[in-house]
C-alpha cells in the first residue's frame, strides 16, 4: 500500500513537469492561445518556470538512447519504469550527424569556416519539359520531381547510388521507380507523406493530388483536392493529417487531409494583391509554418490558430521572396529572394541574424537549402551557372561549383539524412549530387 503512495506520487510529479514542460514550450514558441489553454486545462502557471527548448532538449536526448538501445538489441521502454534509475547513457548517445546549429553565438567566427566536402555528380534523368521542383521523403529513401511536361518523377536513392558506382556489375540500374500522369498543367511543388507510402504534388492546374506509390501500376492519383488558385508550394503537416497550400491567393489555404475541408485564417495582417505565395513549409514539429510571397514578406504563422504572428515586410524588399524554410530547433528561418540575397532571421523577434551574399538570382524562383547537418547554404548563381555554398554559421562564402546543367538549374532540394542533394534545371534534366567517399 506505502509502495503504490510513493508510485502515486511520483506520477504526479512526473505530470507536473511534462504539463510545465509543454506550457512553457508553447509560451515560448508566441503560441500563446495554445499555450494558455494548456495552463489552465492542466492548471500550470503560465509564466512556469522553465529554461529555453528544455523539452525539445529531453526529447532529443530521448530519441538518441532509444536509438542507441535499438540498436544494442534493447527495448527502451524497459529503461523508464518508474522506479528505476537513471541509465548512464542518457545524455551521451549522439547522433551519427549533427542535428543543428546554434546561430545566436556571438564569438568571432571569422577564419574558422569549415570545408564543405567534395561531391560527385551524375545525370538521372530528363523530362520533356522544364524541371521544375524536387523534394525528398524525410526518411531520405525516395525523392520525386516535378516537370512543366505535367510529369513527375519518383526515384529511389539506393538505386542512385548503385547507378553511381563504377564497378557496377549487374548490368544499367533504373533509379526512376514511377512516373505519374494526371495534371494538366506544370507541377509545381511536392511533398511526402510522413507516414505513409504517398506523394503529394500541387499544381498550376488549381489541384493538390495524391498518388500511392506502392502500387506498381498506378499512373493517377486515388485522391484529388480541387483549389480555387494556382497552387504554387505544398506542405504536410509532420502529423499527415493536415496540409498547407500556398496559391496566388494571399492567404495560406489549410486542408484536413481526411475530409479535404479548406480553413483560411479570418486573422491576417493586411496584405496587397502582389501577396501571392511562392512557397509554404511546417517547422519540424507542426507548431508553426512560414511563407515566402511575391511581395518579398516572409510571414510566420501559428500552426495551431493559423494567426499570422510576424510579418517581415520587405524582407527582400521589393523582389519576390521565392523560398523559405525553418531551422530544425525551429528557431530561424532562412529564405532566399529575387534580390540575390539569402537570408536568416530569428523566429522570435524578426531580426535579420546572417546575410549570405554573392550569388545573383533575379529571374528564376531560386531556392537556397540547408545541407543536411544545416552547418552550410547552398543557392544558385545564374550568370555563372554555379552552385555556390556558404558556412552556414560564419555567412563566408566557401566553394562554387559549375550546376553542369544547361543554363542555370531551377530549384536545389538537400536530403534530410545524408550529404546529397538533387538540381533540377530549365535544360529538363536531373542531377544527383554526393559527396566523395
Amino acid at each position: 500500500m506505502e509502495g503504490s503512495f510513493e508510485q502515486t506520487l511520483q506520477d504526479g510529479q512526473l505530470y507536473r513537469q511534462v504539463n510545465s514542460l509543454i506550457v512553457a514550450h508553447l509560451r515560448d514558441h508566441n503560441l500563446t492561445q495554445a499555450a494558455s489553454a494548456a495552463a489552465s486545462a492542466t492548471m500550470t502557471p503560465l509564466n512556469v518556470d522553465v529554461p529555453p527548448k528544455k523539452l525539445m532538449e529531453l526529447v532529443a536526448k530521448g530519441l538518441a538512447v532509444e536509438k542507441d538501445e535499438t540498436l544494442r538489441g534493447s527495448p527502451a521502454s524497459a529503461l523508464y519504469e518508474f522506479g528505476s534509475s537513471m541509465p548512464t547513457t542518457f545524455g551521451s548517445a549522439q547522433p551519427s550527424r549533427p542535428s543543428a546549429i546554434d546561430f545566436s553565438t556571438t564569438q568571432d567566427t571569422k577564419g574558422s569556416s569549415k570545408n564543405f566536402p567534395k561531391h560527385e555528380t551524375r545525370h538521372l534523368s530528363e523530362h520533356k519539359n522544364v524541371a521544375r521542383c524536387a523534394r525528398f521523403s524525410a526518411d531520405g529513401r525516395f525523392v520525386a520531381t516535378g516537370s512543366a511536361d505535367m510529369s513527375i518523377k519518383l526515384f529511389e536513392v539506393a538505386k542512385i547510388k548503385q547507378m553511381m558506382l563504377p564497378d557496377a556489375k549487374d548490368g544499367p540500374v533504373r533509379p526512376v521507380i514511377r512516373t505519374f500522369y494526371d495534371h494538366i498543367q506544370p507541377i509545381n511543388d511536392l511533398d511526402f507523406h510522413p507516414q505513409n507510402t504517398v506523394l503529394v504534388s500541387g499544381a498550376k492546374d488549381h489541384t493538390i493530388k495524391f498518388f500511392d506509390f506502392s502500387k506498381l501500376t498506378a499512373k493517377k492519383a486515388f485522391r484529388v483536392i480541387q483549389d480555387t488558385h494556382n497552387v504554387r508550394s505544398i506542405s504536410l503537416h509532420p502529423s499527415g493529417d493536415y496540409l498547407l497550400a500556398g496559391t496566388d491567393h494571399q492567404i495560406p489555404h489549410l486542408y484536413d487531409v481526411n475530409t479535404f475541408q479548406c480553413f483560411l485564417s479570418a486573422n491576417v495582417p493586411e496584405i496587397g494583391n502582389n501577396g501571392a505565395i511562392n512557397q509554404i513549409r511546417y517547422s519540424a514539429t507542426g507548431s508553426m509554418y512560414v511563407t515566402a510571397s511575391k511581395d518579398g514578406a516572409v510571414r510566420l504563422w501559428d500552426g495551431i490558430g493559423a494567426k499570422c504572428i510576424r510579418s517581415i515586410v520587405s524582407a527582400h524588399g521589393t523582389a519576390e521572396a521565392t523560398s523559405a524554410k525553418f531551422t530544425k530547433d525551429e528557431r530561424y528561418v532562412l529564405s532566399c529572394g529575387k534580390d540575390s540575397s539569402v537570408k536568416l532571421w530569428d523566429v522570435g523577434t524578426g531580426r535579420l541574424v546572417k546575410q549570405y551574399v554573392g550569388a545573383t538570382h533575379i529571374q528564376l524562383r531560386c531556392q537556397a537549402v540547408f545541407n543536411d547537418t544545416e552547418e552550410f547554404v547552398l543557392s544558385i548563381d545564374e550568370p555563372s551557372n554555379e552552385i555556390v555554398i556558404w558556412d552556414a554559421l560564419t555567412a563566408e562564402r566557401v566553394a562554387r561549383w559549375p550546376s553542369n546543367h544547361v543554363g542555370a538549374p531551377r530549384w536545389l532540394e538537400h536530403s534530410p539524412t545524408e550529404s546529397a542533394f538533387i538540381s533540377c534545371g530549365t535544360d529538363k534534366s536531373i542531377r544527383f549530387w554526393k559527396e566523395s567517399l
